[in-house]
């Protein structure tokens, strides 16, 4: 074979290579621009036929609005925190029993409501439906919060509710005290216009959700068993509505939780013999222990975006965003690898992305001159949906790498189960339903908490759990939650009421309708 018909071989092989990735890339591009145009994941039931209700309207006169910021202020006033597992203000939450009974007259008095206090400080209601074969659904929230100290910045004192500029500040007016008053307002207001539900329902006040929930949550979800009830579905706090939160989106989101990530403590350990301070090793313990803490936060947990409820978090808010974005965002199957590593560059958008690793505590020595002979540290992390406690434990043991090092699970439970967000997730669908009818604007898409709820403990109760509150949280606000300066707007508060007002009416259909698609019209 001659020189140049080798070269002529290699030329046209090279030449039908190029052509290939051509034609793929051009594919992929016009598979891609179709869905980018096409993609409609929120339509969902939005044009179907909804079951007819005789619902109730709410509007609050000048009279009910004082009335009902009066009693929100008051409650902000009363500090039930939870300061650790084996403290808590049992004065305060005895007055805020006392308070809830002179707020809500009516709830405690109704012939349709029963109410009992479970593990003597958290609330348990079971309001009577009409029909009760319609399996019940549970609202939650929590009466706890935690600490707060006016020393640390705060423009008023987090246990004044102090009104300023149309806001009123202090501790639980997003976490969690306007959903704890905006359920009991609500279902105030529907019993004196005279409201009874066809479907029944709880609402459970947990008084120890800030340390975990195991008196208050657990005991409640002890006496529903004891019981034998089974519940639809169960709306907790958790997300909210975004504004101006999520860099390039255009318009608010309105994020409704489907898991939460789990949680794992690990501590790691190094034990030496003590020495003197002037003769020291080569390595000592906390020499040892510290690199072991570089190396996990410099070899971050691995990228799982898309693995978990946060692709579809993206799809659904795909065509809210402008070009480019919006061609990435809707083809997440392609640009996913692209977006984590955008995403992990911010310690917010990163929780997306993966398990997170935080080291929290860092103990050793107990004199200056003294080598000290046990080291500790303690890593608290986050799980992905993905992910499990074993796996997680694992990989913190292969990437410390160090015999020296002990490595031991203090705590942990796995990430969640994912609720639906179809259109036959009752659940999900009645909650988008009341978002968009009160706030039309807004965009609704599934989400992940990052932290935990109350709700965890309700898994063997329902398949179907969903974390939401309609607070509306504005660049700064998410910084405020369990930080200085927390606080909820007026108007704000207000649309909390007429939210739930209308979700518990919402709830009384008996199904949900037929996807708008598959209704067949002449």
């Amino acid at each position: 074979m001659t020189e140049s018909g080798s070269k002529l071989r290699i030329f046209k092989f090279l030449k039908i290579i190029i052509s290939s990735l051509l034609i793929t890339v051009l594919l992929l591009f016009t598979i891609a621009a179709i869905r980018t145009l096409s993609l409609d994941v929120n339509a969902g039931l939005q044009l179907a036929h909804w079951e007819k209700t005789n619902n109730k309207s709410l509007d609050i006169d000048h009279h009910q609005r004082e009335e009902l910021l009066a009693n929100f202020k008051e409650a902000i006033r009363i500090p039930t925190v939870s300061f650790s597992e084996t403290e808590i203000n049992t004065t305060a939450l005895l007055e805020f029993d006392r308070f809830l009974r002179k707020a809500f007259p009516t709830v405690f008095s109704s012939s349709l409501v029963h109410h009992e206090l479970v593990a003597n400080y958290s609330h348990l209601f079971w309001v009577k439906g009409s029909q009760p074969e319609l399996v019940p659904y549970m609202l939650l929230a929590h009466i706890d919060v935690v600490p707060a100290s006016e020393s640390h910045g705060w423009e008023a004192p987090p246990f004044s509710a102090k009104e300023i500029d149309g806001f009123i500040y202090g501790r639980g007016t997003i976490d969690d005290k306007n959903s704890v008053m905006g359920i009991l307002q609500a279902l105030e207001y529907l019993l004196l216009k005279g409201y009874a539900p066809r479907r029944g329902f709880y609402i459970g006040l947990g008084h120890d959700e800030e340390i975990h929930g195991l008196n208050g949550a657990m005991n409640i979800v002890r006496v529903l068993k004891q019981r034998g009830v089974q519940l639809l579905f169960v709306m907790d706090e958790g997300l909210a509505i975004l504004d101006g939160i999520i860099p390039g989106l255009e318009g608010p989101a309105a994020l409704i939780g489907l898991s939460e990530k789990g949680q794992a403590v690990i501590k790691l350990s190094v034990s030496v013999a003590p020495g003197h301070s002037s003769m020291p090793p080569r390595e000592t313990s906390i020499g040892i222990l510290a690199t072991a803490v570089k190396r996990l936060e410099d070899n971050p947990m691995p990228r799982l975006f898309s693995y978990g409820p946060e692709g579809d978090t993206f799809e659904h808010l795909a065509h809210k965003f402008s070009l480019p974005l919006k061609f990435i965002m809707s083809n997440l199957w392609l640009f996913s690898p692209l977006v984590s590593r955008i995403l992990e560059r911010k310690p917010v958008s990163n929780a997306f992305v993966r398990t997170t690793t935080a080291v929290t505590f860092f103990n050793a020595g107990v004199k200056i001159n003294v080598i000290p002979s046990l080291a500790e540290a303690y890593v608290n992390l986050r799980i992905h949906s993905a992910q499990s406690v074993q796996e997680v434990l694992d990989i913190i043991k292969d990437t410390v790498g160090d015999q020296r090092v002990k490595v031991e699970l203090v705590y942990g439970f796995d990430p969640l189960p994912i609720s639906g967000a179809d259109d036959k997730a009752f659940g999900f669908q009645i909650i988008k339903k009341t978002v968009l009818d009160l706030f039309p604007t807004v965009t609704v898409a599934p989400g992940i908490c990052n932290g935990n709820t109350d709700s965890r403990h309700f898994v063997d109760l329902t398949k179907n759990i969903y974390r939401f509150a309609p607070a509306w949280f504005k660049p700064g606000d998410p910084e405020r939650f369990h930080g200085i300066n927390e606080r909820i707007s007026t108007k704000n508060y207000e649309e909390m009421v007429v939210f739930y007002f209308n979700l518990i009416q919402n709830c009384d259909i008996r199904k949900l309708p037929e996807p708008h698609s598959s209704v067949h019209e002449l």
